[in-house]
Order: structure tokens, then sequence, then C-alpha cells
């Protein structure tokens, strides 16, 4: 293993209660971890130093909602959405075929170039799901395809309906659970009307549950409804979209071990409001900031752009944006504690590294839509 010192660093994000935020710090990242984190002035030696000159320097992003294995494109649902037509979810069935109809190279292919895009934007952990295939077939092969490149993969086979609701969630629960189950961590599902309701996802979750997997629910996205209940009730570990909120619903997020996971790129796109991070955050539930990149209805992988949404128009600090797109996705994830945690630099943590043109974080909303990574290391190898 190599050591690399990056000293000169004007802002250091670190998400560690104890390390906070200093200026004028240094890190030293050994192997696939950092090593140590503290003054520049007596930063230890490295094999290699790295000076970024009074740059800020914050952890990797987590983009702990992503869709990235599909085919084709829907550029002309999104030409009618912004000529006036409203966001329907059945656009989904669109990008089914496609992706059923295309090859496993193909789609490897496509998943690569969307993680190394958002990789160079300074995203070094990223979620993604399956849910474009809707048959045994092709939500296992989109598992096994997601599993050679992602950090988290998500079983997402409960994501609309292609034929009779009870008869296809027969093979969810059943023979698409057991084939994806060796390829993925997590189980989501999407509780909406037009979708699964309350108790056909409960099902789903419970099934999921009881082959060792995670949960995560997408819920009230399109309108106030059961999924932010439901994914409490269930454990979640989060609950994503979360647009259209009750103060119940708040209530019982900020009372949970849930995490909120907004995802702003997809409300923009889809014209719909944008989700309540001020109340969310007021109450003390835990917010995540995810991309949501699919081809359909937030073709983005820019956590930034997301970052820069959430402080001009959605109420949260610089500060808060940017724990929500580290730490938040991390804990999202369950990646945020122990050896190799994500979301954090503190000595242990992953060696994910995202260095800033700028000389604090505050430039990202600042400057928004402008290009303002530096550099990039994941698992202490720079990008």
């Amino acid at each position: 293993m190599t050591s690399t010192a990056i000293t000169g660093i004007g802002e250091l994000t670190t998400h560690d209660p104890e390390l906070g935020t200093p200026r004028g710090a240094a890190l030293v990242l050994d192997g696939e971890r950092v090593a140590w984190v503290g003054p520049d002035h007596r930063v230890p030696p490295a094999d290699t130093r790295v000076d970024v000159d009074g740059a800020a320097v914050l952890p990797g992003w987590v983009d702990s909602h992503t869709h990235l294995v599909f085919a084709g494109d829907r550029t002309d649902e999104f030409a009618a959405r912004i000529a006036g037509e409203p966001y329907r979810a059945g656009g989904i069935e669109e990008t089914v075929r496609a992706t059923r109809a295309a090859t496993d190279e193909q789609l490897a292919a496509t998943l690569r170039r969307h993680l190394d895009e958002a990789l160079a934007q300074g995203t070094t952990c990223v979620e993604t799901k399956t849910g474009y295939g809707l048959t045994v077939h092709d939500e296992l092969r989109a598992a096994r395809i997601a599993a050679t490149a992602a950090d988290e993969v998500t079983f997402l086979g409960a994501h609309v309906v292609p034929q009779d609701a009870d008869d296809y969630l027969d093979l969810v629960c059943g023979a698409m659970l057991d084939a994806v189950v060796p390829h993925v961590g997590w189980c989501d599902v999407f509780c909406e009307r037009g979708a699964f309701d309350a108790e056909q996802s409960r099902r789903v979750l419970r099934a999921a549950r009881a082959q060792g997997l995670g949960l995560r629910v997408h819920g009230n996205q399109l309108g106030p409804g059961p999924g932010v209940r439901l994914a409490v009730e269930e454990g979640a570990a989060s609950v994503d979209h979360c647009t259209h909120l009750e103060p119940s619903d708040v209530e019982a997020l900020a009372g949970s071990g849930t995490v909120a996971t907004l995802l702003p790129a997809c409300d923009l796109s889809t014209r719909q409001p944008l989700p309540p991070a001020r109340a969310l955050l007021d109450a003390g539930a835990v917010v995540a900031l995810a991309t949501n990149c699919n081809p359909g209805s937030s073709y983005t992988t820019s956590m930034a752009h997301c970052v820069s949404t959430a402080v001009l128009q959605m109420g949260m600090s610089v500060a808060e944006a940017v724990r929500a797109a580290t730490w938040g996705g991390a804990r999202a994830l369950r990646r945020d504690a122990g050896d190799g945690a994500v979301g954090v630099l503190r000595p242990g943590a992953r060696a994910d590294v995202h260095v800033l043109d700028a000389p604090s974080t505050t430039w990202l909303a600042y400057r928004p839509g402008v290009p303002l990574t530096r550099a990039v290391w994941r698992l202490g190898i720079r990008r």
C-alpha cells in the first residue's frame, strides 16, 4: 500500500463531531482508508504529498438513489413534459422495453459510463437499482450487472405493475426475489398510486426481509400517500422522494431511524413541488440528497446540482445540504459508521476525498452550475 498526504486544505469538512470543519488541515490516506486528520503543520510523512493550495476538501458524494441499468432514453417524454404534459410514472414501460432488448454488454457499458461521469464530479459511492426488467431473467441480469460496478445494489422488481398486480407480486416475492438475492443487498418498492398500494408494498418488504435484505421505499412522490408511514413501520433504512408530506409524515420520520431521501432534480424535471426539507430538518429527521439518475424523470449524475437546488430553493444551509449529500446518503445506506465508513473523513473511514476548485463549500451554491471538482480520490486512488 502507498500513502498520500493531502496538505494545504483551506476548509476541511469531516462530518466527525470531534474533528469538525477545521481550516489549515491535512489528511493522510493509507491504502483504502483515511489514516490521519490534523493540522497541516503536523502532517506525518507519506509516500506522496499533494498540496491543494487552500482548496476546500470534503468527503466524496454518496448518491444513495439511482437507476443506472437501463437502455434508451425518453427525450420525447421530457420534451412533452416541458410543453405542459403532466408527469406519469407509466413512461417507465418504454425504458423496460428498451432494456429488455439491450445486450448485457450494452447495459454494462451504460452503467459504467454513468458511474464514470458521476465520479468525475466527486461522487465516490453509488447505489443503483434494478427495475427495468420486470421478468425473472431481466431482473436477474440487471442485478448481476449492477453488482459488478456499483457500491450498493437494490432489487426493485416492484417498480410498476406490468400485469395483474397480485399475480405479479407472486413472482416478485417468489422466483424473482430468489434469483436476485445473491447479487443485491436491498429491496425497494414503489408505494404510490398507479403502482403498489400499502399492503402490496408491505408484502414485498416482508418477503425481502425474510431473505435478509435491507429495506427501502419509493414514497409520497406523486401525492400524499402511505409510503412514509409504511417505511417507518417496517423499519426501512430510507424512504425516497418525500415530495408530498403531511405533518404526521414529518413527525413519523423525525421519531424513527428511517432517512428521508430527497430527490430535487427529479422534482424539477417533473415539475413537482420541491420536498419540505426545512420542515424535516427542523423536526429532527435525518435527510439525504440523491440524484435519482434515470432516463425518464431525472437524467443527471450531478450531486452538486442537487446541493445547489437544496440551498437556493429548499431552505437548506450549505452545511446541511453538503451533509445530506455525503453523510446523509451514507446513513441511508447504513454505511456511515465503523471501518470503511463513507460520507465522513476520519481515521478508518474509506479514503473517498473530493477537492473543490474553491475555498469553501459555500461556492457550491454561490456558483451553481459551474464545475468545481478539482480532484477526486476513491478508495485511496486518485481518479
